[in-house]
């Protein structure tokens, strides 16, 4: 039988709480999640990509249903390079379920890719990694919207 694989995207600059949490809740979904991060060479980054794919690592150095990678290019192109036949992603309000869908659209007409919506849980609906980037850019806490364990500095 063949494996379940979801691949999700993101610059997760920084990877939140609100990212953990929709992982966290689709492992029983599938058989493997690859945690997709995004490179554009046009965005200045917070954290560099090399600092991103092994923070995440790092949160999921017992689950070997986990795998981080980095890529740049289009996200159908490195789910068929990975074998993913899903595309996971988080849904925080009405604003992001009209994008996606257009977006599931796109993806499945280029490469047959289906897309798996999951609602953040309410409690993270305010997290965004803009935010989080905004906060800590001011010197202010932000650990209470990063995984337990999470490590920004390199």
């Amino acid at each position: 039988m063949q494996q379940r694989i979801a691949i999700f995207p993101g610059s997760f600059d920084p990877y939140t709480i609100g990212h953990h949490s929709i992982v966290e809740r689709a492992l029983p979904l599938f058989d493997k999640i690859i945690i997709a991060v995004g490179v554009n060479s046009l965005k200045k980054s917070f954290m560099t990509e090399r600092r991103r794919v092994e923070a995440i690592r790092e949160l999921f150095v017992d689950e070997p249903r986990i795998e981080v990678i980095s890529y740049s290019g289009l996200t159908v192109d490195a789910a068929r390079e990975h074998g993913a036949q899903f595309l996971l992603r988080g849904v925080r309000m009405i604003q992001d379920f009209e994008y996606e869908k257009n977006l599931a659209e796109v993806n499945r007409e280029l490469s047959g890719l289906e897309t798996v919506l999951l609602y953040t849980l309410p409690e993270y609906g305010h997290i965004s990694s803009s935010i989080v980037r905004e906060l800590l850019s001011f010197g202010r806490d932000a650990s209470s919207m990063l995984p337990p364990g999470y490590h920004i500095n390199e």
